[in-house]
């Protein structure tokens, strides 16, 4: 353990939360500003989201095999590495000029940030004693909880006032500071029985089959379950994962020792971490649909309401961290995904009329859930596992948490397109039998109508009818202008008359058709958070497996030894 005390200590600690804090903001701040980039870089938004996708992607590839060269190499090595990366690819995002330049420079952001993540645990543990490693891993997990809270507030505040490349440059100093306080007060760590012989084979295989299930869940919802190349990936990604295995159990300085998939508790933190990712990715990913498309929320307004999630998670992480460290996490672990799931289920009860205050007590109960949660299991994934290993088994949980982001999304974006196809399509359906019975409707205002009504669906909105009441009566207005000009004062009249009519009409059919589309897109939201309230219970098993029982936890040191006199037995 460190020999720093006091002062230098906390100093040290706030290095290695600035470099975690650093890498976690860009997951979040980036999406408030997409629309912003999208009009700049004058493009599609379908190639603008590999912005957050590539990111993404790079993040979960590298996660283990990152941890597994900080062990090798130098924890506090890799820190630094990761984090002055991360500050030069930020300044190049900032500097953009593309598309495709953007997207290649956020693939290395997503790599240095697997690069510091997971290594600000084990650094962070090396500086304090282990009884008050339930109260680190409770502040860990609050800045975390900060880091999302702040992301789509600060994105949205620093691109109205100075621009989208701003929420890049953010990261400078806080990137520099992070380098300038390690450098003197954080000491080296190393994983004394890895070696230093890289394992070449394990690293090929494990970042191939990382990459074909990333790669296949984030595309999942374009391509569909049952396409060839969801299935083609899904198949290339059991291949790598096998030939994996039969790697690392033939060499003899595995990358990942797979002993550890042996210790019970740690597969159950691992298991529920998936989980616990899988809920917190995909409460905020369709929330912000939801508070934008059926609320009529800008997204700064929605980025700030979903901030009560992660508020109200800092707030209890930082408590359950420290008590989940003396009575165990399995209680604690348990009872907040029991709540997240319950959460979940009751955002199905949310409607159109829906006010502030019933969003926001959803998203903070939310928030329990994952703060009882969340730091209690990561800290029973390192009690669990030998010393040696936090630096290894971070990159594990880390990755384990990532694959579980992309995976509830993909779930349950899949829910939600079924159920609009089925209750849309009948909005849709029944909206065009009484547009196109309308007498008074022009068979231009028709299509202009139903044009929008197309785009509504497509953009999961019901609150876009003001836009397509614009654009007809644009269109109402230059024929009236047209039709107007050279003819008798009677004929004006009839002309008149005749627009009035098709105002009116207009406004009774745009009223009908926002109420449609809103009923159609309320009822598949509905259905895909109970679906999701019930997809969470899976992890409440995990949760009661991931902790040793409090006696026999504290009676049970692990440590390498036990496992290889195990192994030898």
């Amino acid at each position: 353990m460190s020999k720093l005390t006091g002062i230098r200590r906390g100093i040290a600690f706030v290095a290695i939360i600035l470099g975690y804090f650093m890498a976690l903001l860009d997951t979040t701040i980036v999406n408030v500003t997409m629309p912003e980039m999208t009009r700049q870089f004058n493009t599609a938004m379908e190639d603008m989201s590999w912005i957050v996708n590539g990111y993404n992607l790079a993040f979960a590839v590298f996660l283990i095999t990152a941890s597994r060269i900080a062990d090798q190499f130098g924890r506090k090595r890799l820190f630094l590495i990761g984090t002055v990366l991360f500050v030069v690819t930020s300044i190049l995002c900032g500097l953009s000029t593309s598309v495709e330049t953007m997207v290649f420079y956020r693939v290395l952001q997503g790599l240095s940030a697997a690069i510091v993540v997971p290594v600000t645990i084990p650094l962070a543990a090396d500086l304090f004693p282990k009884k008050k490693h339930g109260m680190v891993l409770g502040i860990w997990g609050a800045i975390s909880s900060l880091a999302a809270a702040s992301g789509p507030t600060l994105g949205g505040i620093l691109t109205n006032s100075i621009g989208w490349e701003a929420i890049f440059f953010v990261n400078v100093p806080i990137g520099i500071a992070a380098i300038c306080l390690a450098i003197p007060l954080i000491r080296e760590s190393f994983d004394t029985s890895a070696g230093q012989k890289i394992d070449w084979l394990g690293v090929l295989t494990l970042s191939a089959a990382m990459f074909c299930i990333t790669y296949g869940l984030i595309n999942v919802s374009e391509w569909g379950w049952g396409s060839l190349e969801f299935i083609g990936y899904m198949a290339a990604f059991l291949v790598s994962i096998v030939l994996f295995f039969i790697v690392e159990l033939r060499t003899s300085v595995p990358m990942l020792p797979l002993w550890l998939l042996r210790i019970l508790p740690f597969n159950g933190a691992v298991l529920t971490l998936m989980m616990i990712g899988a809920g917190i990715t995909a409460s905020t990913y369709l929330m912000s649909y939801f508070l934008t498309g059926i609320l009529g929320k800008s997204i700064l307004e929605a980025g700030i309401t979903i901030s009560a999630m992660s508020l109200a998670s800092m707030v209890i992480s930082a408590i359950a961290g420290g008590m989940s460290n003396k009575y165990g996490s399995r209680l604690f672990v348990t009872a907040g995904m029991g709540v997240l799931a319950m959460s979940f289920y009751l955002y199905g009860s949310l409607n159109a009329a829906s006010t502030e205050w019933d969003v926001v007590w959803r998203l903070v109960l939310t928030g329990v859930g994952i703060g009882l949660s969340v730091a209690p299991v990561m800290g029973a994934s390192i009690r669990n596992v030998p010393e040696e290993k936090i630096g290894i088994a971070s990159g594990i949980t880390n990755m384990s948490r990532a694959i579980g982001s992309v995976l509830g999304v993909a779930i349950l974006v899949s829910v939600l397109n079924t159920a609009l196809s089925h209750y849309s399509g009948e909005a849709v359906n029944k909206i065009k039998l009484q547009i196109e019975s309308s007498a008074a409707l022009s068979a231009e205002a028709k299509e202009v109508i139903l044009e929008q009504v197309g785009r509504m669906v497509q953009e999961k909105s019901s609150v876009g009818a003001k836009n397509a009441e614009g654009a007809v009566l644009l269109q109402l207005d230059t024929m009236e202008k047209a039709l107007m000009s050279g003819v008798d004062e009677s004929v004006k009249q009839e002309l008149q008359a005749a627009f009035m009519q098709q105002r009116q009409e207009l406004g009774q059919q745009l009223s009908q058709v926002s109420t449609e589309l809103q009923d159609a897109f309320v009822a598949s939201f509905s259905r895909t958070f109970h679906a999701g309230g019930w997809f969470l219970l899976l992890g409440i098993p995990f949760a009661l497996i991931s902790d040793r029982r409090v006696g026999k936890r504290l009676a049970i040191e692990p440590s390498i030894k036990d496992f290889a006199a195990e192994k030898d037995a």
